[in-house]
């Protein structure tokens, strides 16, 4: 309902903004921003989540396979709604890069527009984050795609925005934020 409402308020008041909504790698969640996209007439980027690090596939009980069925189920669902779609890997920083090709060439083959690296408990440095950033492009670069990269980053160490300038200045195209350090856990 919250949603619905959101986008009607986009749609009605002819707001100059893009609608994104989170989505756990699940038919039912990609689904209904499908089903709340075509009954506003509103398109909204849908931003699949998958963890990515070796924590939580031990936690999930989940292998690399499993990961690209979900993968490619979730993006597909979208594209195949006419819908952007964005692939966010869960805790990127701290996942193993060999999952992390196998994951992005899937998101890619499947039509994600997205790439989304996360530092999702704060753990990165800016050098981390270069070199994360630099790998990634060069993938997609490898792999002859537009695939453009975000970056999500949090600020559990005080290194959020410091992260973020990092990473705009390795070539991410587009950089989540908080609005005075109001958002999840300590703010992106």
């Amino acid at each position: 309902a919250d949603v619905t409402a959101l986008a009607e308020t986009i749609r009605d008041e002819g707001l100059s903004i893009a609608a994104s909504c989170a989505a756990r790698t699940h038919r039912g969640d990609v689904q209904a921003i499908i089903d709340i996209s075509q009954a506003t007439s509103v398109p909204i980027e849908i931003l699949t989540f998958l963890g990515s690090s070796p924590i939580r596939m031990y936690a999930e009980g989940w292998d690399v396979p499993r990961l690209e069925t979900l993968t490619a189920t979730a993006v597909k669902m979208g594209v195949d709604a006419g819908l952007p779609v964005a692939f966010v890997t869960e805790d990127t920083i701290r996942s193993h890069p060999k999952t992390l090709e196998r994951v992005f060439k899937t998101a890619i083959d499947h039509g994600a527009e997205r790439l989304i690296l996360c530092d999702t408990v704060g753990h990165a440095s800016p050098d981390g984050l270069r070199a994360l950033v630099t790998w990634t492009r060069e993938l997609v670069e490898k792999l002859g795609a537009k695939t453009k990269l975000d970056w999500h980053g949090h600020n559990d160490r005080g290194l959020a925005l410091v992260n973020a300038l990092f990473a705009i200045e390795a070539g991410c195209d587009r950089v989540h934020g908080t609005a005075l350090g109001i958002g999840e856990r300590v703010g992106n």
